[in-house]
């Protein structure tokens, strides 16, 4: 897997450097009326315009399915109040045994 990638804040950064740089080129171009220069301008701002749309509507989606997980845990939680106490403790143990013997 390529590096930049690893973490979704650097593609988030990679994707704004991207978009950024997009634009630049669009507002040095503005003035050129060669034919060549005009179609790829168009595409480009096409281009841009439909990645901000995708962009939009994956993050709507993580929202909902964010939302969606956060309802499902409410709901268990508030079913097996005992259970879910118990469960958090033993993890919140476990973590802390683990993290303890990392540190020695």
């Amino acid at each position: 897997m390529n590096a930049k990638f690893e973490t979704p804040d650097a593609l988030r950064h990679d994707s704004k450097a991207l978009a950024d740089d997009a634009r630049e080129l669009l507002d040095a171009t503005a003035h050129v009326a060669d034919k060549k220069v005009t179609e790829a301008r168009k595409r480009l701002t096409t281009a841009l315009a439909s990645v901000k749309e995708c962009a939009r509507e994956l993050f709507q989606v993580a929202e909902e399915k964010a939302i969606d997980g956060a309802r499902q845990a409410d709901t268990v939680v508030r079913g097996h109040p005992y259970e879910s106490i118990a469960l958090a403790l033993g993890v919140g143990a476990l973590l802390g045994v683990l993290l303890s013997r990392r540190s020695h």
